[in-house]
C-alpha cells in the first residue's frame, strides 16, 4: 500500500507517526488542552448537579466527580494526541516539530524497523490499521505502537521535495 501523500500547508513529517513520537512532541499547549479536559468534564457536572439537584445519596457525587475527573483526562489525553498528530502530518503550523525531525534523522521513535520483531507483511498490516486512525478516536482509540518502515518520505517541504 503506497503511502498517502497529502498537500498540505505546512511540512509533512510523519504519515503514521509512532505514539512515542507523537507524545515526545506534545507543546504546552497541548498540555493546557488535556488539563482543561480534564477540569472542565467534572465541572460541568459539578455545575449541573447546582442547576437541577439529583439529591444523591451522602458521597454520592464523589463518585460521579471521580469518575468524570477520569473520563476528562482520557479524552482530554486524545486532544492533545490528535492535535500533535496534525503537526506530524503538516495539517497545522509545525516549524518546532520540523527542526525536531531535522535534528533526529532516522533516529526518531518507531522509524528504526531493525528493532521489530515482526515480518514485513505484518509491519504493512498494521501500518494499514494505524494511519490516520487519529481522525477516528470518536469511534475506537488506537495507536501505533509499531516500528515499520512506512512513515512517508521524511520533511515534505511545501513544494513536494523530500528533505532526504
Amino acid at each position: 500500500m503506497p503511502v498517502p501523500q497529502e498537500n498540505s500547508p505546512y511540512p509533512q513529517i510523519d504519515v503514521d507517526p509512532h505514539f512515542r513520537r507523537v507524545v515526545q512532541n506534545f507543546r504546552q499547549s497541548d498540555y493546557l488542552a488535556w488539563g482543561a479536559a480534564t477540569a472542565v468534564f467534572p465541572g460541568a457536572l459539578y455545575f449541573m448537579e447546582q442547576i437541577d439537584p439529583t439529591r444523591p445519596p451522602r458521597g454520592g457525587l464523589r463518585s460521579a466527580l471521580r469518575l468524570g475527573t477520569f473520563l476528562g483526562a482520557c479524552g482530554g489525553f486524545l486532544l492533545a494526541y490528535q492535535r500533535s498528530s496534525f503537526r506530524l502530518w503538516g495539517w497545522q503550523e509545525n516549524a518546532i516539530e520540523v527542526k525536531r525531525a531535522e535534528e533526529q534523522g532516522d533516529s526518531a521513535p518507531g522509524l528504526d524497523t531493525s528493532a521489530s520483531d515482526m515480518s514485513p507483511y505484518m509491519q504493512g498490516v498494521s501500518h494499514r490499521n494505524s494511519v490516520f486512525s487519529q481522525l477516528k478516536f470518536s469511534t475506537l482509540p488506537w495507536f501505533n505502537l509499531t516500528n515499520h518502515p512506512h512513515h512517508g518520505q521524511g520533511v515534505q517541504k511545501e513544494g513536494g521535495e523530500s528533505s532526504e
